[in-house]
């Protein structure tokens, strides 16, 4: 699929000193800065609870950051619903939970936000759709309900449901955790795919053996903060804090 034309601006994320904290003063973000290049892959990693899926969530306006400030693509996530609506547009986002509409068949589930937000025709939006369920492995069930999917079926059918508004980065929050061992590997060649064909992309995950073959950079986070942030061969080679030689040696 061919990818949108970016603004010249090297960062298409730039997340500065980001604060989050959650009732009874939970600190999910505590000065958190990440920058992301456009089309870099970026894996974020750490134990759970570390604000991992918090970042993600308030990339795209999912959770509110007490402070701090994120751009996507030159554009402010602030107050202005446009801006809010515009950056949602450019910024797909792929789930644990696979979250089709039930009562929907899968063609139905990948159309819809394209009739809606991209304000494309019936026909069009389907011309579109069955070729993304083609590219992620699933055309044969582009008539079928959800529930007569598998696990990795269904997240394959999430990812060309994100991949339909033809986003400029997209973000995966633990896409694989919810699938039995033998789908993720589906799920995994998908998104291989998706970054040989240069989508940024912002992925946690505790695959390592795909975050060490495909991203080209690697964040470890703890209690809200980044512990480390290295390019991935000296993340997992040479990494510099001790912290995250134990986190390693716990996961490998």
């Amino acid at each position: 699929m061919e990818q949108p034309v970016m603004g010249g601006d090297d960062y298409i994320i730039s997340a500065e000193r980001l604060e989050k904290t959650y009732p009874g003063n939970l600190k999910a973000l505590d000065d958190f800065t990440v920058r992301v290049k456009r089309g870099e892959v970026v894996v974020v990693v750490g134990p759970s609870g570390s604000g991992k899926s918090t970042f993600l969530r308030c990339l795209n306006g999912l959770e509110e950051i007490d402070s701090g400030s994120i751009t996507v693509d030159g554009i402010p996530l602030d107050d202005r619903e446009e801006h809010r609506l515009e950056i949602r547009r450019e910024v797909g986002m792929v789930f644990q939970a696979f979250n089709l509409f039930p009562h929907m068949t899968v063609l139905e589930n990948v159309n819809l936000a394209q009739q809606l937000v991209r304000r494309r025709s019936r026909s069009e939006a389907t011309e579109f759709s069955l070729a993304l369920l083609d590219k992620v492995g699933v055309s044969e069930k582009a008539r079928v309900y959800p529930d007569a999917l598998s696990g990795g079926q269904q997240q394959r059918v999430a990812i060309a449901r994100a991949l339909a508004l033809m986003p400029k980065v997209m973000l995966f929050d633990e896409a694989t955790s919810a699938l039995d061992p033998e789908m993720i590997g589906e799920v995994l060649d998908v998104m291989r795919s998706l970054a040989g064909e240069g989508m940024t992309m912002v992925v946690v995950t505790h695959e390592m053996g795909f975050a060490r073959e495909v991203s080209d950079r690697v964040v470890f986070m703890e209690q809200g903060r980044i512990v480390e942030e290295a390019a991935t061969a000296t993340f997992f080679t040479a990494p510099a804090r001790k912290r995250t030689r134990d986190f390693l040696r716990q996961i490998l």
